[in-house]
């Protein structure tokens, strides 16, 4: 009877020890779920503002904002002694806001699509230089390549501050200052997709690649029906993040572009920031739209093309 009962009681301590370590595993994630939540919702909270304030009409973010944004006859800075009223919920939904951008004021419709007419041309022929010449680091080992691939990750290490000037020193030096090809050229031959691209690309199997030289496929069949099929994950990735980057630019147009006709959104939007404040939350809701919408269509892609390894998504 010892024994069974000694047998009895080890079981039970295995079973309470099974379940402090359920506990405390549950325990863990929900402490984990709730810092997830609490930094999405922190994250989240100026966006939230910016699209309902967006809303509000300009006596309430007058009233709500205003000691933030007073200045003195002179132009400057006045000190905020007033408590600011931070609201999310506007007392009476106005559109005036973006009636006044969409209709009135062509302006700042201008300046979204200077900001479309930068960055989709340096989307485009980014994506289409660095899958040719991903390809090449990939299929062609050498030393050469392996020196000018590190120069790569060098380049891309470099902040564009660092870069800034040989830029524009080369661009007066090719006539393209105060044009858009200043700013496409450094965009589309930019060191970031190619680096991303080569990576992935390196991880697809040589199994593959060579079953499909052995049918008989060259280099051009391999790279269009093998490796591009395996590369659309890690291609919306790259665009994603891309045309992120330069949607937000603001030092290239700024130093490069001396005419103000041809600024994108990024920079207008300072401008608007120092005195119309309702009409900025409008201009910053209408700016984010274009990377919420690549985004949330693209983060299954973005997702895919993180996790994917070599051909075995994980």
């Amino acid at each position: 009877m010892s024994r069974e009962k000694k047998e009895k009681d080890e079981l039970a301590q295995v079973v309470k020890a099974a379940k402090r370590r359920r506990f405390k595993k549950k325990f863990m994630l929900g402490l984990a779920t709730l810092a997830a939540l609490f930094f999405a919702v922190l994250f989240l909270l100026p966006i939230v503002l910016t699209i309902t304030n967006s809303f509000m009409t300009a006596s309430e973010i007058s009233a709500n904002y205003g000691a933030v944004f007073a200045t003195t006859d002179s132009g400057g800075k006045v000190f905020i002694s007033n408590k600011v009223n931070l609201k999310f919920i506007p007392d009476m939904v106005s559109f005036n806001q973006y009636i006044t951008v969409l209709l009135k004021s062509p302006e700042y419709l201008l300046k979204f699509w200077n900001s479309v007419i930068l960055v989709v041309p340096i989307l485009v022929f980014q994506l289409a230089v660095a899958c040719l010449a991903a390809y090449g680091f990939t299929r062609f080992r050498g030393r050469i390549k392996e020196i000018i691939f590190f120069l790569y990750i060098i380049l891309m290490l470099m902040p564009y501050q660092v870069t800034l000037v040989p830029n524009y020193l080369v661009s007066e030096w090719l006539h393209i200052l105060d044009t858009r090809w200043a700013i496409w050229l450094p965009g589309i031959f930019s060191p970031f997709a190619v680096f991303l691209l080569t990576k992935f690309m390196r991880r697809i199997p040589t199994s593959l690649i060579e079953a499909a030289k052995i049918d008989g496929a060259g280099e051009w069949q391999i790279f269009r029906r093998v490796c591009m099929p395996l590369c659309k994950g890690a291609l919306a990735s790259v665009a994603i993040l891309v045309f992120i980057d330069y949607w937000n630019m603001v030092e290239q147009p700024l130093i490069l572009l001396s005419n103000a006709d041809m600024h994108p959104l990024s920079i207008f939007l300072s401008k608007i920031n120092s005195g119309e404040i309702g009409l900025a939350f409008a201009v910053a809701t209408i700016y984010m739209i274009p990377c919420l919408l690549i985004f949330l269509y693209g983060e299954d892609y973005l997702v895919e093309g993180i996790t994917y390894q070599g051909g075995i998504k994980g």
